[in-house]
C-alpha cells in the first residue's frame, strides 16, 4: 500500500448528528409555523398602515386647489449658468442672533433688516439693535405671525427713514433715529374689494413721492407660502400708473429658478436671489408636479409644509442681470453650506450681502471675489 493510499484510508470522518425520525418533521413544521407568524404580522402591519393612508386620500380635504401648470424646459445650466462654488466664499454675519433677515437696506453705512420675530433691527460696528416692532408677540410658531408681524421688503427713503412691507400689517414708515412707526396703508384697506393677504415687497421712486409694492396673494398668507406656490394661482396683484397702468411687460422669462427680491447692481443691472432651483441636468420637483395637481392635492392631504420644505433642495443660486434681462453671472452653493435659501441680494460699498428668509444670519461676499 502506497503512503498516498494509506493517507486516504487514515483521512478523519466528519462528524454526523444523527437524529431519529421523528424530529426531522418536527423542526419542518416549526419552520412552517413561524412563516405563518411572519406573514401574518407582515399582512397586518400593511393593512394597519394602507387603510388610514387609503381613508385619508378618499376623506381628507386638500388645503389647495392646483390647477395645471405648462413650465418650459429649464435652462441647462451652461456658460454663465455654470455651477460654481463662488457663494461658499461668503462669510456669515450675526449667525444665530437673526431670524430670517429677508431684505435689507442702508442708510449710509447704517444696515437694517426685518426679521420672523416681527422686529425692525440695526446692524451697526458688530451690535444689533431693535429699532421698531410692527406687531406683538408672541413670536414662537407660524400661528403668531400675523399678530407679531413679518418684515419683508424694506428700502430706505430719500428723507433718512425706512419703508417696510409687512406681509400681515401693510405699508409702514419708520424713523430709524427717533423710533417712530407710521402706518402708510392697513392690510385691512380694501383694493377693489378684496383685502390684501401677503404683501410682499417695495419700491420707491427717486423723489418719494410714490412707492410701488406687491402683494403676494389674495388667498395665502405668508406662513403658507408653499401652498401659495403649490397651488399656481395668479391672483396676486400689482399697480401701474402712466401709459403701462393695468399692464406689463415681459423682462425675463425660463429662469433657472424661482425669484424672490430683484434689487440694483452697481453694473446697471439687477441681482436677483433665486429661493429655490430648476436643476437642468437633474430632476426639478416642482417641475414635476406643474402638470400633476392631483399628486399636489395628495402631498398636502398628508404632509405638513414644514415636513415638504425638508424635500426641497437647499442649492442656493444668485444672478446679475443686464437692464435688458440677458444673464451677465451666477453664483453658486450647490449644497447650500454657507448660503441658504436666498431671498435678496443686497449691494453695498463693494459687497454683497444675502437675506434669507429662514436661516439665522445674514451673508456677506466681497464683489472682487466673484
Amino acid at each position: 500500500m502506497s503512503e498516498a493510499d494509506g493517507l486516504r484510508q487514515r483521512r478523519p470522518l466528519r462528524s454526523q448528528v444523527v437524529m431519529d425520525d421523528g424530529q426531522a418533521p418536527e423542526a419542518k413544521d416549526g419552520s412552517s409555523f413561524s412563516g405563518r407568524v411572519f406573514r401574518v404580522t407582515f399582512l397586518m402591519l400593511a393593512v394597519s398602515l394602507t387603510v388610514p393612508l387609503l381613508g385619508a386620500m378618499l376623506l381628507l380635504e386638500s388645503p389647495i386647489d392646483p390647477q395645471p401648470l405648462s413650465f418650459k424646459e429649464p435652462l441647462l445650466l451652461l456658460g454663465v449658468l455654470q455651477p460654481n462654488m463662488k457663494l461658499q466664499q461668503a462669510e456669515r454675519l450675526f449667525e444665530n442672533q437673526l431670524i430670517g433677515p429677508e431684505s435689507i437696506a442702508n442708510i449710509g453705512d447704517v444696515m437694517f433688516t426685518g426679521t420672523a420675530d416681527g422686529q425692525i433691527v440695526k446692524l451697526e460696528n458688530g451690535e444689533i439693535e431693535t429699532i421698531a416692532r410692527l406687531g406683538s408677540g408672541p413670536c414662537k410658531t407660524r400661528d403668531d405671525e400675523p399678530a407679531c408681524g413679518r418684515p419683508l421688503g424694506i428700502r430706505a427713503g430719500p428723507n433718512g427713514t425706512l419703508f417696510v412691507a409687512d406681509a400681515y400689517k401693510g405699508l409702514f414708515e419708520v424713523n430709524p433715529w427717533k423710533r417712530e412707526v407710521k402706518l402708510l396703508i392697513s392690510s385691512e384697506t380694501p383694493i377693489e374689494g378684496r383685502k390684501m393677504s401677503f404683501v410682499n415687497d417695495l419700491t420707491i421712486t427717486q423723489d418719494g413721492k410714490k412707492i410701488y409694492f406687491t402683494d403676494s396673494s389674495s388667498k395665502w398668507q405668508r406662513r403658507d407660502y408653499l401652498l401659495l406656490v403649490m397651488e399656481g394661482t395668479d391672483d396676486g396683484r400689482f399697480y401701474l400708473s402712466g401709459l403701462m397702468k393695468g399692464g406689463a411687460d415681459l423682462f425675463v422669462e425660463n429662469l433657472p429658478g424661482f425669484p424672490d427680491n430683484i434689487r440694483p447692481s452697481s453694473s446697471g443691472g439687477y441681482w436677483v436671489g433665486m429661493a429655490t432651483i430648476r436643476s437642468n441636468p437633474g430632476f426639478s420637483m416642482l417641475d414635476f408636479l406643474s402638470e400633476r395637481p392631483y399628486i399636489k392635492r395628495m402631498i398636502f392631504k398628508l404632509f405638513s409644509q414644514e415636513t415638504v420644505m425638508k424635500f426641497v433642495p437647499r442649492y442656493s443660486l444668485v444672478l446679475e442681470l443686464s437692464d435688458s434681462g440677458a444673464f451677465r453671472r451666477s453664483l453658486h452653493d450647490p449644497n447650500g453650506q454657507v448660503a441658504s435659501y436666498i431671498s435678496e441680494v443686497h449691494e453695498h460699498d463693494g459687497h454683497l450681502y444675502l437675506g434669507s428668509f429662514r436661516a439665522p444670519f445674514l451673508c456677506r461676499l466681497s464683489l472682487q471675489s466673484v
